[in-house]
């Protein structure tokens, strides 16, 4: 897998809506919304394509992430994977990116389906696991075991922002430098 570079990546976040956050089990939902806003954040700094996939009873989208990426609209969809939806298929194949991160609601279900399906399309997927929340422990360790298996790389926004930030004494260095530290917790 190459390095991390914003010009290869897209991010695709699947059912990060108020009404999904109830679910979650796996990660508590303040540090979830923190992961989230601050990976649509790097996607703004850094021009990467976003996309925002969501089911018609999740609900509003996240603050954080609406407000970081004003002109992602969310795509609604009635399948089980975003890759269920044609014009999410097509529009991200035309931004020519090769890497797809993938953070989101629940992740035994729409980020597994997707990543899975991200794969055979031909894409490197990554899982960012600190925006993603699931249903159990046990399952989302199950889901998580299936897609490495099938050859997804697991990392997180942390990491993300890391391989980003490139020189630290530059406007956007420093930029993406805040960012990491905030999704760290600080």
């Amino acid at each position: 897998m190459q390095s991390t570079t914003s010009d290869r990546i897209a991010v695709l976040f699947l059912d990060l809506q108020d009404n999904m956050m109830a679910l979650v089990k796996t990660v508590g939902r303040h540090k979830l919304r923190r992961a989230t806003s601050t990976l649509a954040e790097l996607c703004a700094i850094h021009a990467m394509p976003a996309f925002l996939s969501s089911i018609p009873p999740g609900g509003p989208y996240l603050k954080g992430i609406v407000e970081a990426l004003p002109d992602a609209k969310p795509r609604p969809r009635t399948v089980t994977t975003a890759f269920g939806d044609e014009g999410l298929v097509s529009d991200l194949a035309a931004t020519g990116r090769k890497r797809v991160i993938l953070a989101g609601l629940a992740s035994e279900i729409v980020v597994t389906r997707t990543a899975l399906d991200a794969l055979a399309a031909g894409y490197e997927v990554q899982i960012a696991i600190d925006a993603c929340g699931g249903f159990s422990d046990r399952t989302e360790a199950a889901a998580w075991s299936r897609v490495t298996a099938s050859g997804v790389a697991m990392t997180s926004v942390v990491t993300v922002a890391g391989e980003l930030a490139g020189d630290f004494t530059t406007e956007l260095g420093a930029k993406t430098l805040a960012l990491l530290q905030k999704a760290a917790g600080h």
